[in-house]
């Protein structure tokens, strides 16, 4: 621990650097240009071989150091939310720009502090002369586009012997939360149009198929899975004019559950569901899936490593100033986003402001029930995820108070010892083969041996592919 706590530390003031960049640029899904550059200059500078374009995408690409041995995969992010923008350092809400996005799940601090770890995995490689291939994934597209899913189906993660990722938070430990399988979906109804008033008899309404869909749906809520999930939004309700038929109309769908297999048996049921709608109405009906990622299969050996070398770094070195913003800042988080954070977190009750007792591991899944496109990448090879505390408690994911705190020195410290606790447990694995065996072997346990299938179908291109072919 000590030879990474050097070699992280002789690095981090270039990637503190990076990760604020990324925060400023904060380029949406399939758009990250400037942030895939910004991290390309560092790892070039570090001797690290690129490739661009990764599984075709374009803003996908991953940098490797190393000729030979077991390959080390760090995954990186670095996306952001549409609508976020909230000023840096502020105690209340306050856009910098109208309707612009932030990074409001701190990928900017994910994929830099990733980025970290690998290049100090390298660095630890070199100084100790062991074999090893230490490869850095820029992955795009967290955010409702699955870019690892893609990747995946690519299969570019395949030959990868073990990979680490992490998530910023409120708390310090393993990244243990349940994560919903999903698919998401457009369904577009094509119909007639006509006047309203002078020939509706001629008309087929391609918006009453959707609404039909919807009610459909709700009803379907009764008799599907309690732990399930089922969304909608209309992204296009055919017009604003009332006085016309709507020949078209969308409707864009997310279906979640703890599996992808009862995903795509619910998912199934919504298109039956889409079916009996464009029947009722005479339209027709087209789907497009728009992403889709698997569960998560954690993996207890490489999560055990994790662990033992938090215990032995101890907790992030927040000081005085780091502390009282916190705490002036939890004047802005209401007592049910305190509440809701720590029961989700499975935090202590009396948890508040920058937390740095680390949670207890355990083996049982929390209640985070968002979806994640890690999950496609952990039926592949073993990995796991790291929980680095970077937020005051109360910070809940997608809300300007998480944005709002992504470039303090608080957040720059909970991602330089996320790092070092990365960076130390891929050295355990690749000092040890029998660690990499044995993480393997509980990968073949969890998944009882069964072959990754990717959710997403092969004939379906990723979101800018399907653009340019459509251009």
């Amino acid at each position: 621990m000590a030879a990474i706590e050097q070699l992280v530390d002789a690095k981090k003031e270039r990637i503190i650097k990076l990760s604020d960049r990324i925060w400023d640029l904060a380029e949406t899904r399939w758009q990250e240009f400037g942030s895939v550059e910004a991290q390309i200059d560092v790892l070039e500078r570090e001797g690290f071989r690129i490739t661009r374009h990764l599984a075709g995408l374009p803003t996908a690409f991953v940098a490797e150091a190393g000729e030979s041995g077991p390959i080390a995969a760090f995954l990186g992010e670095y996306d952001a939310l549409s609508g976020m923008s909230q000023q840096g350092g502020a105690v209340e809400p306050c856009q910098t720009c109208a309707g612009g996005s932030g990074h409001g799940c701190g990928h900017h601090l994910l994929g830099a502090g990733a980025m970290l770890a690998a290049i100090a995995t390298r660095d630890f490689n070199v100084s100790r002369g062991l074999a090893g291939v230490v490869r850095y994934y820029g992955c795009p597209a967290e955010e409702g586009g699955a870019g690892k899913t893609y990747m995946a189906r690519a299969g570019v993660f395949d030959d990868v012997d073990f990979a680490l990722t992490w998530h910023p938070g409120p708390f310090s430990g393993i990244f243990k939360y349940r994560s919903l399988a999903v698919i998401q979906a457009f369904f577009r109804f094509s119909g007639v149009a006509s006047h309203a008033a002078a020939s509706p008899h001629l008309g087929r309404s391609a918006l009453d198929a959707v609404e039909l869909m919807n009610v459909g749906v709700n009803f379907l809520r009764e008799h599907m899975p309690v732990d399930a999930r089922v969304h909608y939004a209309i992204t296009n309700a055919g017009g604003k004019a009332a006085n016309v038929v709507q020949a078209n109309a969308e409707v864009l769908y997310v279906v979640r559950s703890p599996d992808i297999a009862a995903a795509r048996d619910l998912f199934e049921r919504v298109g039956q569901i889409a079916n009996g709608a464009a029947l009722m109405t005479e339209t027709s009906v087209s789907m497009e899936i728009d992403r889709a990622c698997s569960d998560v299969v954690r993996n207890g050996v490489i999560e055990q490593l994790m662990m033992d070398n938090l215990a032995a770094l101890g907790c992030p070195p927040f000081d005085d100033i780091d502390h009282a913003f916190a705490e002036e800042l939890a004047q802005n988080i209401s007592a049910q986003d305190l509440r809701e954070c720590i029961d989700s977190y499975g935090g202590p009750q009396n948890a508040h402001g920058l937390w740095t007792t680390p949670l207890p591991f355990a083996a049982a899944a929390g209640s985070l029930t968002g979806s994640s496109d890690v999950g496609d990448v952990s039926w592949i090879t073993p990995t796991s995820q790291y929980l680095g505390a970077c937020y005051a408690v109360g910070t809940n994911m997608h809300t300007w108070q998480l944005v709002t705190q992504g470039k303090l020195p608080a957040a720059h410290k909970g991602m330089v010892h996320a790092a070092k606790v990365m960076a130390a447990t891929a050295a355990d694995l690749l000092s040890d083969p029998h660690l990499i065996a044995q993480a393997q072997a509980d990968l073949r346990q969890r998944t009882e041996d069964r072959p990754y299938v990717s959710p997403i179908p092969s004939h379906v291109l990723a979101p800018p592919l399907r653009h340019a072919a459509q251009s």
